[in-house]
């Protein structure tokens, strides 16, 4: 005999009164979207984890520090009895039977009158999977369906068209590093105006009617115009197309996000913007070399490298920064890294500071060559280090074995 299965409903819990009953893992799990629906909240429990006590402190919901007591689901729409005492659960749903309260049990999902789905979000859509009690079948489902909305393999097809342009940053290289949001409204776009250091795998992904323009920007070689691209991105909104605007790293990050940003809003051009994971911290991480450690370095600075330190149009302080005893991250800072190095070293940073340089960060090229500041040049010329690297001053760079 098949067994019966439970009915799906979503619940409004906005203004209602809701009891969770125990403060451990499972309920901080469960807090975050109940604090979402709007519904008001008490969490009875002695003691709490770190986060959901957090969450407390921030006024989410209020927390009573004591055992549960028969009564306390009094003027309650829904309950979830999570404690770690099976007793206590039993008694909990037994009250919320008598008081006709729908309880979800944590610990013996069936002997609970609800249960709690696993739940996915995407682009305003809440999914729900039940598999009656087969926890890991409906979050393989849960997570398959998601991920397939997100990347585009599955259409909301009701979805409306986007508005004008997105400045998505892709992330330093490796496609998986694209953020959620990037990756899904990269999946509804008309067109993508792509840069040489995004992600190039991603645009193997797109639909076939999805015109591509290349707007690569090779270093010390052929450069699309900034001109041309603002008005590449302009025309083709304006034509009705959803424009992706696809960076590596972060588009604000010595990217020309604003720049294109400032140009479609003096053309009326809607423009969303999705920040991206920056080549300067995200490469190095990847690489074995933390940023900041503690007790290594109280201080980062990300410092763009395009031109040199006798430039007149150098905007950086070369001997604050060689004063400095943290981390420097030079981008783009291939070609003149001698005059950086020796400029460093002339105004005070040590000759023997450790340094690594990162080719191609994240990506199955990437390499890591390590030296020090009075060596640099003569390690990127000897070790053939072409753009785009990213190299990393500091003790840091010293701190992995």
């Amino acid at each position: 005999m098949r067994a019966e299965q439970h009915y799906l409903a979503g619940l409004d819990l906005a203004g209602r009164r809701v009891v969770v009953v125990g403060a451990g893992t499972v309920a901080q799990r469960r807090l975050p979207r109940l604090v979402a629906s709007g519904a008001v909240i008490e969490v009875i429990s002695p003691e709490a984890t770190p986060a959901v006590e957090a969450m407390a402190t921030a006024g989410e919901f209020t927390w009573t520090r004591r055992t549960y007591a028969d009564g306390d689901l009094d003027g309650a729409w829904y309950a979830v009895a999570c404690t770690d005492d099976t007793a206590v659960n039993e008694a909990i749903t037994v009250e919320a039977e008598q008081k006709r309260v729908f309880c979800v049990r944590a610990d013996i999902a069936r002997l609970g009158t609800a249960v709690t789905p696993a739940v996915g979000s995407h682009d305003g859509l809440l999914l729900g999977v039940l598999a009656g009690g087969e926890h890991r079948r409906s979050a393989a489902v849960r997570n398959a369906v998601v991920d397939s909305l997100r990347s585009g393999v599955v259409s909301d097809a009701a979805s409306p068209a986007l508005p004008g342009v997105a400045l998505v940053g892709g992330g330093p290289g490796d496609p998986e590093l694209i953020t959620v949001r990037g990756r899904r409204l990269l999946a509804q776009a008309d067109v993508v105006v792509a840069d040489r250091l995004a992600p190039r795998e991603l645009l193997e992904e797109l639909a076939p009617h999805v015109l591509v323009v290349d707007a690569s920007k090779i270093p010390y070689g052929r450069a699309a115009s900034q001109d041309v691209i603002n008005s590449t991105l302009i025309e083709h909104a304006k034509a009705g197309k959803f424009v992706v605007r696809l960076k590596g790293g972060d588009p604000y990050v010595f990217g020309r996000g604003f720049e294109e940003l400032l140009a479609c809003a003096e053309a009326d051009v809607p423009v969303t913007v999705v920040p991206g994971v920056t080549s300067a911290f995200g490469v190095p991480a990847v690489a074995g070399v933390p940023v900041t450690h503690r007790g290594v370095a109280h201080e980062v600075v990300v410092v763009s490298g395009h031109v040199s330190p006798t430039d007149e149009r150098s905007l950086v302080d070369w001997p604050a920064l060689a004063k400095l005893r943290g981390t420097l991250v030079l981008m783009m800072a291939v070609e003149r890294a001698d005059v950086f190095a020796s400029t460093l070293i002339e105004h005070g940073r040590p000759a023997t500071t450790p340094v690594a340089v990162i080719q191609e960060g994240t990506t199955r090229a990437q390499r890591v060559v390590r030296t020090t500041l009075d060596k640099l040049g003569a390690t990127i010329t000897t070790e053939a280090i072409r753009p785009p690297a990213i190299i990393v001053v500091g003790e840091v760079t010293a701190v992995a074995p």
